[in-house]
């Protein structure tokens, strides 16, 4: 019975301290519905403009110099190096002389050649003076008409000798001229794998020298083959441009499609294209490895920065700031390039897009800008 008591006092007990304390918050300013409506949580986010500007439509792809002209020099003659013109790698000019071979015998057969050439021709002369003769005493029945025929058959003979003399001549001349090698035209020499005094002969395997066009080069990449069609309409009406980098620093060239290979790779489906650039200051080496990339034509296209761009399971959208709040807003995506992308539908430019802080987001989200960070 004391114990039933006690419990029933305790229950009194804190029956009272509840009334208290609600008489206690009551007198202290009331409910908390009493301190009206909280406000609304606003997120930091950064944010960044849609902007309609021209984009080029390209194709980034891996290419190799080659040099449009490249020539190993050889002798065509047996003989000897007498004189090497030119320092290793240097620059050469078109018509240069770059070696010179040994002509002396070459020399004595030219002059040969000649003696044979001024004895023939002075028996032409004999022989056209017999002739005359002849036609003379003919026409006084001093002779018969078969000494006549006879002496014109000599003079023919030996006009026709007179004619293998010049040729022969002529070619010992041309051959003369192979021992002195020029440069067919103006580019970059190697390194001479020849010097004085070394035989060299037409056998030879190995060149005296490798002269590469520098200046324009070509430049050889492979594109798939989806481009083709567009790359052919850009080429037709002349708005096709290939630009070439070196990796791994900023210089380049700019140049245009030269060429467009027959034939696609049926292995890979990929086409090569040909670009030719000028090289004027011969940024490109035949045989570097460069970072090309080819354009196609140029669009007035809305873009934004690729950060913007979310992904759900019904696609791609951005969240678009107007009045302070975040609106979900579904987008194309047409490509993207340098960190940028082009938007095919949804923004028609001059949007505000949140590029930073989505992860905080719904659709109506209360949102405030915040300065850009340092270094992004």
């Amino acid at each position: 019975m004391k114990k039933r008591t006690l419990i029933l006092l305790a229950g009194a007990v804190g029956i009272a301290a509840a009334a208290g304390f609600i008489t206690r918050s009551s007198w202290m300013g009331g409910s908390s519905n009493a301190q009206g409506p909280q406000r609304p949580r606003m997120v930091s986010v950064e944010l960044a403009k849609a902007e309609r500007k021209s984009v080029p439509v390209d194709v980034d792809a891996i290419g190799m110099v080659t040099p449009i002209s490249s020539v190993a020099l050889k002798s065509r003659l047996e003989t000897t190096i007498v004189a090497v013109h030119f320092e290793d790698g240097a620059k050469v000019n078109e018509g240069d002389l770059l070696f010179t071979l040994d002509s002396r015998q070459i020399d004595a057969q030219i002059e040969q050649a000649e003696g044979v050439l001024v004895k023939d021709q002075a028996q032409l002369e004999g022989a056209q003076r017999d002739l005359r003769r002849y036609n003379d005493l003919v026409g006084k029945g001093a002779t018969t008409q078969v000494n006549v025929d006879n002496a014109r058959t000599q003079s023919d003979i030996l006009t026709g000798t007179i004619k293998a003399d010049q040729a022969a001549l002529d070619n010992l001349k041309v051959q003369k001229s192979y021992t002195m090698i020029r440069a067919p035209f103006a580019g970059r020499i190697s390194a001479a794998n020849v010097k004085i005094g070394n035989f060299v002969r037409p056998a030879d395997t190995a060149p005296l020298a490798v002269i590469n066009q520098m200046a324009p080069v070509y430049v050889s990449f492979a594109v798939p083959q989806r481009v083709l069609v567009d790359l052919r309409e850009a080429m037709g009406k002349g708005v096709s441009g290939v630009t070439a980098t070196i990796p791994g620093h900023q210089r380049s060239e700019t140049g245009k499609v030269a060429m467009v290979e027959n034939t696609v790779d049926q292995t890979t489906g990929m086409v090569t294209v040909r670009g030719i650039m000028n090289n004027e200051n011969e940024t490109l080496w035949p045989g570097t490895l460069v970072a090309t990339k080819l354009v196609i034509r140029v669009e007035d296209s809305v873009v934004v920065p690729t950060v913007a761009v979310q992904r759900s399971q019904s696609g791609n959208f951005v969240f678009v700031v107007k009045d302070g709040a975040a609106k979900v807003q579904p987008v194309k995506v047409d490509r993207t390039a340098q960190g940028m992308s082009v938007i095919l539908e949804g923004l028609a430019g001059d949007e505000s897009v949140v590029v930073d802080g989505q992860l905080l987001l719904s659709d109506g989200t209360r949102v405030e800008a915040r300065a850009k960070k340092a270094g992004a």
